[in-house]
């Protein structure tokens, strides 16, 4: 193999692109497109709910299953974390934080299996960050009333406004962008790693090297970095909600 041959590339070349639209249909003139996204989501919570149905089926408080023992250990972890991070008076907030690190992590997980990761694409982890600046800011409402809340954008003076309002609107941005640029950038490395690989082992004949270095990588790159950025996420989002509350615990 010349090295011409090999920085030319492969003749098949590479392709990295957002979620593909499966279809597209119109309401009240607005277009809405259905995305391998939506569907693989939808897919994701068929299976989750469908496992939590099959874990919590037939709960007993007396000889109980393994099944049930890996129901309650996930149970007492979350609340564990989330009054550790939190609060005890906190602990109703547990199921969505629960929901959101689940989600996060299958969504991520789903490459291994083939299909495109949901956190790849930048519209999950906005909604999911959309969601926590909504509950930030009912927080600190709810704690300091509407008054208080509102005052705060000129503390310490007036002319701070503007920049206390791009603070506060920077802060499901960055969530998200952390999230989504970390998966993508994983994805984009392996992809490019794969196509480098495919073009010695076309010269070589190597198949090991198209398989086996790729299989590692995807166990960081999907499993150890998937889990980092969803712990990472509801991390964010507890400290961001308890800090709008701004109570310390007794």
């Amino acid at each position: 193999m010349h090295i011409t041959d090999f920085l030319r590339g492969s003749p098949d070349g590479i392709d990295v692109k957002g979620p593909g639209v499966l279809c597209s249909f119109d309401i009240a003139g607005v277009t809405i497109n259905l995305t391998e996204t939506v569907v693989i989501s939808w897919g994701i919570i068929l299976a989750v709910t469908l496992l939590l149905a099959w874990l919590t089926h037939d709960l007993k408080t007396k000889d109980i299953s393994k099944r049930q023992v890996v129901a309650e250990w996930i149970v007492t972890t979350v609340y564990g974390l989330v009054e550790d991070s939190m609060g005890k008076r906190w602990r109703w907030f547990a199921p969505y934080i629960g929901a959101l690190f689940t989600f996060s992590i299958t969504g991520s997980l789903v490459s291994m299996i083939g299909l495109r990761s949901v956190t790849a694409d930048f519209n999950a982890p906005l909604a999911w960050a959309l969601v926590t600046f909504v509950f930030i800011h009912g927080t600190n409402i709810k704690t300091h009333g509407l008054g208080g809340y509102l005052k705060g954008y000129i503390d310490p003076v007036p002319v701070m406004l503007p920049i206390n309002v791009l603070s506060e609107v920077s802060t499901p941005v960055s969530m998200s962008l952390r999230h989504f640029g970390n998966v993508v950038s994983g994805m984009v490395i392996t992809s490019l790693l794969y196509f480098a690989l495919s073009v010695v082992t076309k010269s070589i004949g190597v198949a090991f090297l198209t398989i086996g270095v790729p299989a590692v990588l995807s166990l960081y790159f999907d499993l150890f970095s998937g889990f980092m950025q969803a712990f990472v996420f509801i991390m964010l989002t507890m400290a961001y909600i308890s800090n709008a509350d701004g109570r310390q615990e007794a």
